[in-house]
């Protein structure tokens, strides 16, 4: 992002520009189908608006992994045992509940795989050390089988291909993570 210090009309801004790019990628199912000219008309702001804060489509792409990224891993870094895990899904679920609107829109692209992926990789990493200690066969595959499952069905979920809310994930997922790996 390229504004460094948001007053009140450049956070609504950065917002209105984030909300009108997750309705276009629903639309146009791909961010290489987007252009800034429909984008700023979309949004109605003008196009020294959309530069002030951003560079380009696919800067506001990765602004949202970032900020995604950023709350995942400063919440994951206060896990320090199995239990803090409940804690740590209730926060980023009470954020996908918050932000729900722009995650539907963007997770009905063909475009969140790799965001996902990386996403899955990062968290994988946490938990394989979270649980070094503890005595699993097959711990890696339990953790990515874990990780990617729960992604996946956060993705459906966002695509509306399940019928369950984030809470009904929220709490499935807590539930799988002690039947994986606490006996």
């Amino acid at each position: 992002m390229k504004v460094k210090y948001l007053n009140v009309s450049s956070r609504k801004t950065n917002q209105i520009i984030k909300e009108t790019f997750a309705e276009l990628i629903q639309e146009k199912k791909e961010l290489n189908n987007i252009t800034v000219t429909e984008l700023v008309k979309k949004a109605n702001i003008t196009r020294s608006a959309f530069y002030t804060h951003f560079d380009s489509i696919y800067d506001i792409a990765q602004e949202i992994q970032d900020e995604t990224l950023d709350l995942l891993m400063t919440n994951l870094n206060g896990i320090q045992t199995i239990d803090d895990l409940d804690h740590y899904l209730d926060i980023i679920f009470n954020y996908l509940k918050e932000n729900e609107k722009i995650y539907s829109m963007l997770l009905s692209s063909n475009d969140p795989m790799l965001f996902s992926n990386r996403l899955s990789k990062t968290i994988n990493k946490y938990i394989l050390s979270l649980l070094k200690e503890t005595k699993h066969e097959n711990l890696e595959l339990k953790v990515s089988f874990y990780t990617d499952g729960c992604m996946h069905l956060i993705i459906k979920h966002f695509r509306k291909e399940i019928n369950n809310s984030l809470d009904d994930l929220n709490i499935f997922m807590k539930e799988a993570f002690r039947g994986l790996f606490i006996k």
